[in-house]
């Protein structure tokens, strides 16, 4: 297994605290939480959808590790204009990747902590806005 020196790289810290430009605001109604069952790490997402249900906007809050933390920002950073289908396939091919079935998914910055495949214990961590996100997407819902 590799190192925790190799898992808290500089970038993946970067990332992290790159999540306050996603503040969780009040005008963001559409909202989930998630907690990972392994590490205790939480998070909630707010969304706005545009008109054609396509992610507009995205607000975090997190209590997580650097790679929870990191894995939110690069979910943000991806996630506007897609649709709710778009997600679920990103998340299962996540899934897929970190059990060690599919290569690392097309998601933009991915790459910055896969190392963290290598540690299970960080896996629910690294799905908190994932999970959260298909709690929000997998049925419609009215925006006002």
């Amino acid at each position: 297994m590799a190192s925790a020196a190799l898992l808290y790289t500089p970038d993946v810290l970067a990332l992290a605290t790159s999540l306050a430009a996603y503040p969780l605001n009040d005008d963001l109604r559409l909202r989930a939480d998630a907690r990972s069952r392994s590490c205790g790490s939480t998070l909630t997402l707010g969304l706005s959808l545009d008109n054609d249900g396509r992610i507009a906007r995205v607000g975090l809050r997190t209590q997580a590790c650097a790679i929870g933390q990191a894995s939110a920002a690069i979910f943000a950073q991806g996630a506007q204009g897609r649709s709710g289908t778009e997600v679920a396939t990103a998340a299962e091919a996540v899934t897929r990747w970190l059990a060690g079935e599919a290569e690392l998914p097309d998601w933009p910055t991915l790459g910055e902590i896969a190392a963290a495949r290598d540690y299970p214990g960080r896996h629910g961590a690294l799905m908190l806005p994932w999970t959260a996100a298909l709690q929000l997407l997998s049925s419609p819902r009215d925006q006002s």
